[in-house]
């Protein structure tokens, strides 16, 4: 059955432009569109929010969000696993915005994995909250971007705060103290795409969030956990160790979008090149990407392109920019590179960009692939299989948010695992999405984290047991790092474990890259990066522009290499590297 949609009308100009033949779409799909099941506003919901929000165009929230919401609002710990673009945010809004207008003195913590999100949904709050009340809400920013002055007024002011797990254990819990005000109001603490937190940063996130709990607890308060998720395999059992209770699933997705295509694509070979012992080579994933980027942007697609690296996020951005320079240089100039790493003002302007219409085309790494809402994405493309069936699909849905057909193209990387999904579509489009995986017990994780909370107030016996931390409390009470007595486990004197731990299993410390000749502050990149990416020799590439490329024969930089002592002051080291 031959399908005449918007999305293949894309992915016919994205053929036509190729110069390979019909081979190299391995295979296409058409995802159908789904109609909205509504839901009545729940009776608690104040007057002037829900007439706010109809007068934004929301005129009855989605059945899922309804029932996430009346979880919430009971007092439930609750996890909403929906699709990308099902407005997971309402689901959270509803019972924060209901519990801040009902109590004056409530207080509400949101918490996410990236920049990016948590300052796409603060400003989100600061719009309804201004508009529709109550006023003194003041939401705030308290992330690493965040000034002295304004973290100072997140904790006097502020009755909603936007932070993420590594604000939480290095700046609020061991100076909760003076977060008292905010904790002893803790109602809510909404922690969004908690999918993403796997691994060791989901282990330590996970004894993180007890940490949290706890010490609200000692404030007189026991807030209700509300997750956000996309689609994941056993959500309730994943968001209740992620938390370390049990959490109530809300799994059946209710949102309307678009019809949408999901196409497979396979680069040509390239006829004079050779690889080892003679095997042929294929033309590179980016080097696609850049050209279909380029190609989806003439027909004026507002287009994602995601990428496995942040050089290859500049270079693709850099090459659509060349490919269009010369014939439409006014759409070259609304192409764009996203990634972390990036200044928080360059970051915001790129943000703004993205949301007003301003950029047509960005190649980003998976800085982007959480739940940003960019209204009107009409393509996204993949360079290489992101890594997990879910994230496909959580990059597949940054396009077609508002219900519009969309094109989904993920092109094969040079490599094994990609050239067999693109011919084995099953494998990919077929399959269940991935389990959650986190292990907070983690004796390499939860012996730090036990530390850190013995530092914020001691340990119990029943806490230590509740936590199943019993043999690891005893190992660092041999080790001479805990005190044992009969109060319980007390931090040994002169210890600082909070400084010492990163919760995102990275080493080393945070460089910053300064252009030498101007001064300017470019950028930063942790450590382990460093010594592969600005080393002396290399080139750095910044914000996907030329005017930024210089190399060490011409021109030397500084990085400022900024490491934490033991005491927590920060001391500088300076090197020659090439930008």
């Amino acid at each position: 059955m031959e399908h005449n949609t918007f999305g293949r009308e894309l992915l016919a100009r994205v053929m036509a432009g190729s110069g390979s033949g019909p081979e190299s779409l391995t295979h296409v799909a058409d995802i159908p569109s789904r109609r909205a099941e509504f839901a009545p506003w729940p009776a608690w919901v104040p007057p002037r929010v829900r007439e706010g929000l109809i007068d934004e165009g929301v005129r009855e929230p989605w059945r899922h969000q309804a029932e996430a919401a009346e979880h919430a609002h009971a007092g439930r710990h609750v996890v909403v696993s929906t699709g990308t673009a099902s407005g997971k945010s309402l689901a959270y809004q509803l019972p924060v915005l209901a519990a801040l207008a009902d109590d004056p003195l409530a207080t509400v913590l949101y918490l996410s994995p990236t920049k990016a999100l948590g300052t796409d949904q603060h400003r989100a709050a600061v719009r309804l909250t201004t508009a529709y009340g109550p006023a003194d809400v003041s939401p705030s920013m308290y992330d690493g971007d965040t000034s002295q002055e304004m973290r100072r007024w997140a904790r006097s002011d502020s009755r909603w705060v936007f932070a993420n797990p590594d604000m939480l254990h290095v700046g609020l819990l061991p100076r909760h103290a003076k977060w008292a005000r905010f904790l002893r109001g803790l109602r809510y603490v909404v922690v969004d795409e908690c999918h993403h937190y796997r691994g060791v940063f989901g282990s330590h996130t996970a004894v993180v969030l007890r940490r949290l709990l706890r010490v609200a607890a000692k404030y007189g308060a026991a807030p209700t956990v509300i997750c956000a998720s996309a689609t994941t395999s056993d959500p309730a059992g994943a968001a209740s160790r992620l938390i370390g209770a049990d959490c109530v699933a809300v799994t059946e997705d209710s949102s309307p979008h678009g019809p949408r295509t999901v196409a497979l694509w396979e680069p040509p070979l390239l006829p004079d090149l050779e690889g080892e012992n003679g095997a042929p080579v294929r033309r590179p994933a980016t080097t696609e990407a850049a050209r279909m980027l380029s190609d989806l942007v003439v027909e004026g697609a507002r287009t994602l392109a995601f990428v496995r690296s942040r050089r290859s996020a500049e270079s693709v951005a850099l090459s659509a920019r060349r490919m269009l320079a010369e014939a439409t240089p006014e759409l070259a100039e609304r192409i764009a590179a996203y990634r972390a790493g990036y200044l928080a003002d360059d970051r915001r302007a790129l943000e703004r960009g993205l949301n007003d219409g301003a950029l047509l085309g960005v190649a980003t790494t998976n800085a982007l692939e959480l739940g940003v809402d960019i209204a009107g994405l009409d393509a996204v493309l993949m360079a290489g299989f992101p890594g997990t069936v879910a994230s496909f699909w959580q990059q597949a849905g940054r396009s077609g948010r508002r219900g519009q057909g969309s094109l989904i193209l993920m092109i094969a990387r040079d490599d094994p695992l990609d050239t067999y999904l693109v011919h084995h579509p099953d494998s990919l489009l077929g399959r269940p999405v991935e389990a959650t995986i986190t292990d907070p017990w983690n004796p390499y994780v939860l012996g730090p984290q036990m530390l850190c909370a013995a530092g914020e107030m001691p340990l119990t016996r029943a806490e230590v047991v509740r936590l199943g931390a019993v043999d690891v409390v005893g190992r660092l009470v041999a080790d001479g790092l805990l005190r044992e007595r009969p109060a319980g486990y007390f931090l040994a004197a002169g210890i600082d474990p909070h400084a010492g731990v990163n919760i995102r299993g990275g080493a080393g410390s945070e460089i910053l890259i300064v252009e030498e000749n101007s001064g300017r502050l470019l950028g930063t990149v942790d450590f382990t990066r460093a010594l592969s990416t600005v080393h002396e020799g290399a080139v750095h590439v910044h914000r996907a522009s030329p005017t930024w490329w210089t190399r060490s024969t011409s021109t030397t930089a500084w990085h400022w290499c900024t490491r934490r002592s033991r005491s927590g002051r920060r001391r500088l080291a300076r090197t020659s590297m090439c930008m």
